[in-house]
């Protein structure tokens, strides 16, 4: 029998929009703790490395901004819990799906293509985030962000999946919105598809890609060259 083909997504940005709901919760800590609010541009260029990143990057371009003294690892840790506490609690209040994803991922299914999640949010996050946003049963297989002892842009985020799933990286390829995803899908040496509009500080022709689209409108017309 020969071996199925297998997609991994990346989930902010590329599978969900959740850039309204990282902002509420972003938002949230940044007033608790005395620092301005951002606004949703911003957050889409900070996300992508996971909540811990965001913060840091955010107040640090804040504290850079005003000339305040850098805070410490400690607050920092402390933000990072406020953060992902009020988040879990409020994951998909505006959170909604990225145009195309639910007749795409029909689509594989029925082409019987394996499918997984490779994201650097938490685990639960994620699990909890597609089970709320109805897809969570397409998939094979969700490794966040703390899932194994490294992540995206570490190929072996990628390559650990297909180990699992009992793929083949032969028959693979990522599909994601930002460097993040690029940078592993390449060191991993699987084709990489680009959403344009990613959660990201970088033009699209600043990250590495074999394929560049809007949304996941026709998405499969790419995919069927590599079955």
């Amino acid at each position: 029998m020969s071996q199925k083909f297998t997609i991994l997504f990346d989930l902010d940005g590329t599978l969900v929009n959740t850039a309204p709901d990282l902002m509420l919760a972003h938002n949230h800590v940044m007033k608790k703790y005395g620092y301005r609010e951002r606004d949703l541009s911003d957050i889409r260029k900070l996300a992508g490395r996971g909540s811990k990143v965001m913060l840091t990057k955010s107040v640090n371009e804040i504290i850079d901004q005003s000339k305040k003294v850098k805070e410490t690892d400690r607050i920092i840790e402390e933000m990072t819990k406020e953060f992902i506490d009020y988040y879990s609690k409020n994951i998909a209040q505006k959170s909604t799906l990225k145009v195309g994803v639910l007749n795409f991922l029909n689509w594989c299914k029925k082409k019987s293509i394996s499918m997984a999640v490779c994201t650097n949010k938490q685990e639960h996050l994620s699990i909890d985030l597609l089970k709320k946003i109805k897809i969570f049963n397409f998939f094979d297989f969700i490794a966040g962000g703390n899932t194994f002892d490294y992540n995206k842009p570490d190929p072996r985020h990628i390559t650990s999946i297909v180990e699992i799933i009992g793929g083949d990286l032969k028959k693979c390829l990522m599909i994601g919105d930002s460097e993040t995803d690029s940078n592993s899908a390449k060191a991993a040496n699987i084709p990489f598809i680009l959403l344009k509009d990613g959660y990201t500080e970088k033009k699209v022709d600043q990250i590495y890609h074999d394929h560049l689209v809007k949304d996941f409108v026709n998405i499969e017309k790419i995919i069927e060259k590599y079955l």
